[in-house]
């Protein structure tokens, strides 16, 4: 049984955000069951430095800096009539490293995370691919584009329909396609016809994300609403944005002292501009988010538009707050009704009211949440799905228990 090459759009170490967790965890479970090697792009010069730690889950690894601008790919991505997606990560640098991986190991299966990197699989692979999109990328596009104008509409729109097309194509060729939701995955069966498509969520550890772990704590803050996120991705930006100017105003009329912290790396300056506001606060990025979650009376996730499953809800049931979220926060995450859900302002605003005012409903909403997640969202236990998926043999009880002292 030969080998794995991993291929990612980004090193898949710290898993400190949704794309690196995932990546992370199922480059780990690969790892128990087969020798993988990796080739990944860095764009964060802090991630050149990350071969030594993922040296016991790898054999060989090859990180490639990811520094071509923006502009420049644009121009490409127009020239070449390909999507902006394609062109951003086309490096010549990257398509050697592969071709060595394949050349000087005996790999007999490619997995490919994320739609960027299927460019750098062979023409005519010998070896089993496997795509994992894990979210439909166009269907994002074509939701931005729907609410753009201007040049910046006209691109978001060409780079949906084009990406889509890559999509469909890509989902021919491969030996399986990968999704986060089954949400996710009907809706690529549906706009493309694929076959061979199937949904293996994430999962979560709740090891790591324990309200009773060790971790330092942070001075209370009174009544304390959270949201945590990369907050130079667009929808947690809008999510934020409209928190603050149309839903925390309702809160205030309540409670006047409550704060809303927005917990990530990376904020815009339209993010920084929202500490403006009374009673919001931007914390940039954090050496660890479980304090703030800890710290929180309430997390919320006000997004408009989510693909997947979102790990930040994930993490706060399993921290034991109480959640609020719309809809599509919540999908693909079986909650059982142990999160509040919420689509308007007023929804939203008077679910956050009610948990504040309550603080020990809030409380068994927490611990209910928290058990959810223990029971329903090991990561052994979704990334089993993978097992029939790439022909490994079933893992055995022992070796999960092996694993799970690990």
């Amino acid at each position: 049984m030969g080998d794995i090459l991993f291929l990612a759009h980004r090193v898949p170490f710290p898993p400190d955000r949704g794309d690196k967790i995932r990546a992370f965890n199922i480059l780990r479970y690969l790892s128990a069951r087969k020798r993988v090697h990796l080739v990944a792009f860095a764009d964060d010069p802090a991630d050149l430095k990350r071969k030594g730690a993922l040296a016991k889950l790898t054999g060989n690894r090859q990180i490639v800096w990811r520094g071509k601008r923006q502009a420049t790919a644009g121009i490409q991505a127009l020239i070449s009539h390909k999507p902006l997606s394609l062109t951003a990560f086309d490096n010549a640098e990257l398509h050697r490293a592969v071709q060595l991986m394949l050349a000087r190991h005996a790999i007999d299966t490619i997995y490919v995370f994320s739609s960027q990197m299927a460019q750098y699989v062979p023409a005519r692979p010998r070896q089993k691919v496997v795509m994992d999109f894990v979210d439909m990328d166009s269907a994002k596009f074509a939701s931005y584009g729907k609410t753009s104008k201007g040049v910046s509409g006209w691109m978001l729109r060409r780079e949906a329909r084009l990406l889509a097309q890559y999509e469909k194509a890509v989902a021919a060729r491969v030996d399986a396609s990968l999704f986060v939701s089954e949400e996710e995955a009907a809706l690529f069966r549906e706009r493309t016809g694929a076959e061979r498509v199937h949904a293996v969520s994430n999962g979560i550890d709740t090891e790591a994300f324990d309200p009773r772990g060790q971790f330092k704590r942070i001075d209370t803050m009174g009544e304390l609403i959270v949201f945590t996120g990369q907050m130079d991705y667009r929808p947690n930006i809008e999510g934020v944005t409209w928190f603050v100017e149309t839903i925390l105003p309702h809160i205030h009329l309540r409670h006047p002292h409550a704060q809303f912290a927005i917990v990530g790396r990376k904020p815009t300056d339209a993010v920084k501009a929202l500490a403006k506001h009374a009673g919001v606060v931007v914390t940039g990025e954090v050496p660890d988010v479980r304090p703030w979650l800890d710290a929180a009376s309430v997390v919320v996730a006000p997004l408009k538009l989510a693909r997947g499953v979102q790990n930040k809800v994930l993490e706060a049931m399993a921290m034991a707050r109480p959640v609020v979220a719309t809809a599509a926060a919540a999908t693909g995450i079986d909650h059982g009704g142990t999160i509040e859900i919420g689509e308007t302002v007023g929804e939203i605003a008077d679910a956050v009211n009610k948990i504040l005012e309550d603080p020990a409903t809030a409380a068994e909403f927490g611990a209910l949440a928290r058990q959810r997640v223990i029971d329903h969202y090991s990561w052994d236990a979704k990334l089993a799905a993978l097992d029939p998926i790439l022909g490994l043999p079933p893992r055995s009880k022992d070796a999960q228990a092996r694993r799970s002292a690990a």
